[in-house]
């Protein structure tokens, strides 16, 4: 009975980033679940999941996208804000434009994605939103970011915010926080020897894999979760509550 309610057989979902790193790891999960997920992404990808190109910034891409889950599956009973950048800069250094294009991909995108799924969730009278946001905005702060730690700050209070406002029609809104999850983008930002160092913090001994977080997600999408709303999951082996 368990295993059922964690199944996602038959639901649609939607993953933005979906093709790489985190994005990727989640769309894998929910597709290996049983759902049908469509992912977006600037550059399209061939093969399965059925790949849409969008700017998640920009509200016709993400309409296009929207209306193309809705042509092929007929519904969307998940959304994955899971797209966002992180470059680095220092603070006495961001340029206006810099903050911007953050603001525009990490916190309007996930408006732009959460408003264009709703005439549809609200229609069905159901639907399970999960943002990933990050422990550097939810519990700790790094050099270099403060405009990427911004953003995910601003994504646990839309969160909560939402998840008040969607409740009347039994529309789920979650976020997950993640640590340190050793994808490509996090390779070409940090050297070996700088994670090896910051996994020496991390009270499990390791970093995280995609897998952690898209497992996380799946259990949020699921009927599993259905009492859980508002909430910001943190999945970074035990490094905040040191």
């Amino acid at each position: 009975m368990i295993l059922n309610r964690m199944s996602l057989k038959g639901k649609v979902a939607i993953v933005t980033g979906g093709t790489k790193g985190i994005g990727k790891g989640i769309a894998d999960i929910l597709q290996s679940r049983g759902a049908r997920v469509i992912v977006c992404a600037r550059k399209v990808t061939r093969g399965k999941p059925l790949c849409v190109e969008a700017d998640i910034s920009n509200r016709n891409d993400v309409q296009r996208l929207i209306d193309t889950a809705l042509k092929k599956y007929k519904r969307i009973d998940i959304l994955v804000n899971n797209a966002g950048i992180y470059p680095e800069v220092e603070l006495k250094d961001m340029t206006e434009q810099q903050w911007k294009q953050m603001m525009d991909v990490n916190l309007n995108g996930i408006f732009n994605c959460t408003q264009a799924v709703l005439p549809t969730m609200i229609k069905q009278k159901r639907g399970k939103i999960v943002n990933i946001s990050s422990i550097a905005g939810y519990a700790t702060g790094f050099s270099g970011l403060v405009h990427y730690c911004t953003t995910k700050a601003g994504v646990a209070g839309f969160t909560k915010a939402a998840a008040v406002e969607l409740a009347k029609y039994h529309i789920n809104v979650n976020a997950i926080a993640p640590g340190l999850i050793v994808t490509p983008g996090v390779q070409a930002m940090m050297k070996p020897k700088e994670i090896a160092v910051f996994v020496k913090t991390i009270p499990l001994g390791r970093a995280g894999r995609p897998q952690d977080i898209a497992e996380a997600v799946a259990f949020l999408a699921s009927d599993a979760a259905s009492y859980i709303t508002g909430q910001t999951i943190i999945v970074d082996g035990g490094l905040t509550v040191v």
